[in-house]
């Protein structure tokens, strides 16, 4: 995952920005759910269409067998998944790889909200 180059590069810059003024505002320590609702009201006072907890269709070759959530749709494009763990697990970025997989998005966003603010880009394309 690399910081270099960014798809859909105004929109991702957009929502990198409402991540750390979230965070600069929040500091480390609450739990995810208290940065997501703060992220969200960051990112409608900024004009974006936000929607949350999106339920995600998994399918086993042509059945669907169940549902995941994503932690919030930007502008019906952007997938955003959010962590405040001290460390990030390693599995974060496959999770969010495997939502976009699935809802045939491309790109998205893993914003953690550790004791360093980092964001991770992840792209698929479908």
């Amino acid at each position: 995952m690399s910081k270099g180059h960014l798809v859909e590069e105004a929109l991702t810059k957009e929502v990198i920005g409402a991540f750390y003024e979230v965070y600069n505002n929040l500091g480390y320590g609450f739990f995810e759910h208290v940065y997501v609702l703060a992220l969200e009201m960051e990112l409608r006072a900024r004009g974006l269409k936000v929607e949350r907890e999106v339920w995600v269709p998994v399918y086993y070759k042509t059945v669907r067998i169940g549902y995941q959530r994503t932690d919030m749709l930007v502008e019906g494009r952007l997938v955003v998944e959010a962590k405040s763990t001290e460390k990030l697990a390693e599995s974060a970025s496959r999770k969010l790889y495997n939502y976009l997989h699935a809802t045939k998005h491309e790109i998205g966003l893993l914003l953690h909200f550790g004791p360093k603010a980092q964001f991770y880009p992840v792209v698929y394309k479908n």
